[in-house]
């Protein structure tokens, strides 16, 4: 091949052949000396320069193309000569020099045919429709013959002649004759004057044609298909009914013998059905009888001859189409293949079988709107047979996502042209895997049937494709991704065997909106659970695989219950058992339980058999933690832990998982699930732990310091924050969860080192943030959980010497601080309560030691001077002794006093109370409670206590705050009691105290209200208990 950068002398010889080509087909249309002849001579060089156009158009020139263009070049100046001779003003051409011109003229024909045929095919890559083009246009010229015709004179004659015979024969007749042919404008490249052809003459003189009028009118343009007259078929006067003007379908001949069509006879002899006598209406004789004999010989001829035509009608619309010179033709000849394919099968396979196809595929992405519906239609009456023979061929031929794609365009008569071709396409079985498979398809169809307000007929045409489509599991499938389920729906329900199996297979695949997962727990559930009911194993496999999907979503969990699931899930997991089944019907329906109950809350009344057994009783926990003690799979150990752990959610339940882990020893399996390399099965069996801690918590611990790898492997902190995983979490969760007294667990995380360990991680997680990783906060809360363990077992020494070398006062008071977390911060001042408790026992009295030299010199204090000062050791005013945040874990010293009041103003009433009960360790009787008001009003601490009282209305904080009240009033003076009294509200929240609240709230609040002067009148008000 050769490139076009390299190309330049093609291209310019190319140019020079179109420009001398221009000039013959102007020259031809003034010649008047054998004018048809030039004519069809202009035609084939007119039709040759569209080659020489497509081949400058494609990417590269064959190797031959200069010898081909030279070749032309020449025989084009030869014809230019020829044409030169022939023009007007010229000498006059002697009778025998016509015939040797017209020979010449063959011969050039020939020669350019020649020439064209040498084009390689490969030079339109895989433009196949060019290169049938080409190369019928090749075997045309090459098949050419020119022949001499009469004198002009002697010729026209002739013509007028017949045609008045023609006119006579019509007048007598009456006949419309049907149009038999493609017709035709002819009009030259310069759009020069019209012209006549004998033929032309003749059809004009039958006026009674009506269309035909184009047929015959060959003007303006060298745009024409050659030989038209050639292609045409006889038309007989026998091939049309003397009553409907028409040509004969069903011919019929009577009694007189005169030929009609079957209908139109019919209809005459009924409106004389009733009369006596009857007449040919033709012949005016009269009928004896009227049987209808058919002509078979007639009906044989006439369907020969619309073979025959239709044949040439085809050919002349495929060189239209290949020639596409302007929109009108290319309608034109569209239209008449239209009116081909509304009749026979045969003319239909026709069309298809002579390349029509490929033009038409090119014409659907053509800028005429009207080409691109004419074309759509066509295809549509091309597909309108049962037989899908014919869509076949169309699908090989064509890409189905062309017409898909026209379903988005902007003009609405594209949009319904391809509809109705995706329709007709679409009643064919084999064509709806085609349709269903293109990208997007189904979701434009869906998306126009749910659009009625916009498009009435779109949304009509496009639910038919769609109900057509059905035929096709697959598109079925398809159309449930795109959010239409009722085929799905319909067919689970509806269908036989082997179609619920597959449409359960189908939703146990599929993603559905949170929108649609609740219609389809509603529908699918009940044949569902038949199908898990029954005895074939596939369909139990799907429906299990669908039950699954549909009870992952939380909301479903009641439908599912009401549907009657759960009992046919019990029954799989405890009695249910089918021989050689492969697949463990325990384990599905232990996950669709889990599923089931982690959305459903109320559980303890729902009935697992017809024997009366409910969730919570006996029964069923025995069962299923008999089944994580002798289970294997993992798989279902993960689901029967989930189902337990769902059961701690009510209380009679929880007594009976407590009861059986007791009794069964199954914390240590549990425990041991702990260390399983299987994150989920870790994660649950933690979770169900954590869940029983406050029930058996001591004995958990026993069995977790006694499980190797532990507790040490449920604090192992990661490289990185971003690391941190659910498991991390949950295990430090575990650990702050179990009783915090049990000296044993302190011993052995303290022996493990892991102090160091957590300060670090919780300092990593305080730099990077918590939203550095989904679980960081939960694993921060577990961290600080732990570090508050070791603060609840002082009285050991180690535990004292840990808290006072990491200073846990001082990590406290600035995790109050430092963190969003709720529960970091009610960790944090539950830590500094049970230090604080602590501090009156570390504070002692500051002691000075003195040395022997000092003693010697030391003088009676009669003696020693006024005036000497001694040197004083700082006492801490609480709690009167030396004291540090270190040492002795001094909240005064540390600090924390003020973040502890800030806390009092917190949302969250968890941390307002353990807040509350930490500056309550600061009003104890050990301690000093006149300078610790003293210090508490320095810091205003009076007016968040008032606010504790007036905020919340929870009994604990009531007694709390109402205590530290009453300490304010009894040992801070009239400013405290002033500050008090002068709150305008508090009087009235001390009033709902007393009268509401419990005994020794009742007796704080009488004593303040009896401080404060306003104790009401008992007598006249009877409180309510």
């Amino acid at each position: 091949m050769l490139p076009k950068e390299e190309a330049s002398p093609v291209i310019c010889l190319a140019q020079s052949l179109l420009a001398s080509i221009s000039e013959i087909t102007e020259a031809v249309v003034c010649i008047e000396l054998e004018k048809e002849n030039f004519l069809e001579f202009g035609c084939y060089f007119y039709r040759a320069s569209f080659t020489i156009m497509e081949l400058l158009s494609a990417e590269s020139f064959p190797a031959n193309v200069m010898e081909i263009l030279q070749t032309l070049s020449k025989n084009v100046d030869l014809a230019k000569d020829l044409v030169k001779r022939c023009q007007e003003g010229t000498r006059p051409i002697l009778d025998s020099e016509q015939g040797s011109i017209i020979a010449q003229l063959e011969g050039v024909i020939k020669h350019v045919g020649e020439c064209l045929g040498l084009i390689p095919a490969s030079s339109f890559e895989d433009q196949v429709y060019v290169e049938v083009a080409i190369r019928s246009l090749s075997n045309e010229m090459q098949n050419a013959q020119f022949t001499i015709r009469q004198t002009l004179s002697s010729k026209t004659c002739e013509l007028d002649s017949h045609a008045l015979s023609l006119e006579k024969q019509l007048k007598e007749e009456q006949v419309s004759i049907e149009t038999d042919l493609y017709p035709i404008n002819i009009e030259d490249s310069t759009d020069s004057q019209f012209f006549d052809m004998p033929h032309v003459i003749e059809a004009r003189k039958s006026t009674s044609y009506k269309t035909n009028r184009k047929l015959w009118n060959m003007s303006r343009s060298l745009s024409t298909l050659p030989l038209v007259a050639q292609e045409i078929e006889p038309l007989y006067g026998t091939f049309f009914c003397p009553l409907m003007k028409k040509i004969i379908d069903d011919p019929v001949t009577i009694e007189t013998g005169v030929t009609y069509e079957r209908k139109a006879i019919s209809e005459w002899f009924e409106k004389f059905k009733n009369s006596e006598e009857i007449f040919c209406p033709i012949t005016g004789h009269k009928l004896v009888t009227r049987d209808l004999v058919t002509n078979i010989a007639l009906k044989s001829t006439i369907d020969e001859w619309r073979e025959r035509n239709e044949v040439a009608r085809i050919k002349v619309s495929q060189a239209a189409l290949s020639l596409a010179s302007s929109d009108g033709m290319v309608l034109e000849a569209i239209e008449d293949l239209q009116s081909i394919s509304q009749g026979r099968q045969y003319s239909r396979k026709q069309v298809c079988s002579d390349g029509v196809l490929a033009s038409l595929v090119k014409f659907l992405q053509y800028k005429n709107i009207d080409v691109v519906c004419a074309a759509l239609e066509l295809l549509r009456l091309l597909c309108a047979e049962e037989d899908d023979g014919i869509k076949e061929i169309i699908s090989k031929k064509m890409d189905i996502s062309t017409a898909i794609k026209m379903l988005s365009r902007s003009h609405q008569r594209v949009r319904h042209a391809s509809l109705l071709f995706l329709l007709e396409l679409s009643r064919s079985k084999f064509m709806c895997e085609k349709i269903g498979s293109v990208p997007g398809g189904i979701l434009m169809l869906i998306s126009l049937k749910y659009k009625p307000s916009i498009d009435v007929f779109a949304s009509e045409k496009a639910d038919e494709t769609l109900r057509n489509l059905e035929s096709s599991p697959n598109n079925i499938k398809r159309m449930a991704e795109c959010g239409l389920l009722e085929p799905l729906l319909k067919h689970l329900v509806e269908g036989c065997e082997d179609m619920k199996m597959e449409m359960a297979s189908y939703l146990g695949e599929i993603v559905l909106g949170h929108d649609s997962k609740t219609y389809v727990a509603e529908r699918a559930s009940p044949p569902l659970i038949k199908m898990v009911r029954s005895g074939n194993t596939l369909c139990r496999r799907e429906a299990f695989k669908a039950l699954s999907q549909i009870s992952s979503y939380q909301p479903n969990g009641k439908i599912l219950v009401e549907a009657g699931l759960v009992q046919i899930m019990f029954e799989e997991m405890f009695t249910r058992r089918i021989c050689d089944e492969p697949m463990n019907s325990t384990i599905e329906a232990a996950a669709i339980l889990a599923n089931v109950f982690e959305s459903v809350l109320e559980l303890e009344n729902l009935q697992v058999n017809t024997r009366g057994h409910t969730v919570s009783s006996n029964y069923v926990v025995y069962n299923i933690i008999n089944m994580v003690k002798n289970s294997t799979p993992d798989d279902l150990n993960i689901n029967l832990i989930r189902i337990l752990l769902c059961l701690t959610k009510t209380p009679k339940s929880t007594a009976s998982i407590v009861s059986a882990v007791k009794t069964t020893d199954a914390s240590y399996t549990l425990t041991e699930f702990t260390n399983n390399p299987d994150d989920e099965l870790g994660i649950a069996s933690i979770k169900l732990l954590g869940a029983l801690s406050p029930y058996m918590g001591h004995t958990l611990i026993e069995r977790l310091c006694k499980t190797r790898g532990h507790p040490e492997n449920l604090i192992q902190s990661p490289t990185e924050v971003t690391q941190i995983t659910e498991r991390h979490a949950v295990s430090a969760k575990y650990l702050a969860q179990l009783p915090h007294q049990n000296l044993t667990l302190n011993l052995a995380l303290l022996s493990k080192n892991a102090v160091p360990t957590i300060l670090q991680t919780i300092n990593q997680i305080q730099r990077s943030g918590t939203r550095s990783s989904r679980y960081a906060n939960a694993y921060l809360e577990g961290l600080v959980g732990i570090l508050v363990r070791f603060t609840a077992t002082l009285y050991e020494p180690q535990m004292l010497f840990l808290a006072r070398n990491y200073n846990f006062t001082l990590v406290f008071s600035e995790l109050l601080m430092k963190t969003s977390s709720d529960e970091v911060q009610r960790l944090s001042a539950i830590g500094l309560e049970n230090l604080s408790t602590e501090s009156i026992n570390l504070s002692k009295p500051p002691q000075i030691k003195r040395t022997k030299i000092m003693k010697l010199f030391y003088l009676p204090k009669f003696l020693s001077f006024g005036s000497s000062k001694r040197r004083k050791i700082p006492v801490c005013p609480v709690h009167r002794g030396a004291c540090s945040s270190q040492n002795t874990f001094c909240l005064v010293d540390a600090k924390a006093v003020e973040r502890l009041l800030g806390c009092l103003d917190h949302d969250n009433v968890e941390v307002v109370d353990a807040a509350l009960s930490a500056i309550c360790t600061l009003l104890d009787d050990k301690v000093d409670v006149d300078n610790s008001v003293s210090m508490l009003s320095e810091v205003n601490a009076i007016k968040h206590v008032l606010n504790v009282v007036k905020e919340h209305q929870q009994e604990g904080l009531w007694q709390k705050s109402l205590w530290v009240i009453e300490k304010f009033l009894m040992k801070g003076g009239d400013k405290s009691a002033s500050d008090i009294s002068q709150d305008r509200l508090f009087p009235a929240t001390l009033v709902s105290a007393f009268h509401h609240g419990e005994g020794s709230t009742r007796q704080l609040a009488e004593k303040i209200l009896r401080h404060l002067n306003k104790m009401p009148n008992l007598s006249t008000y009877n409180p309510v208990m």
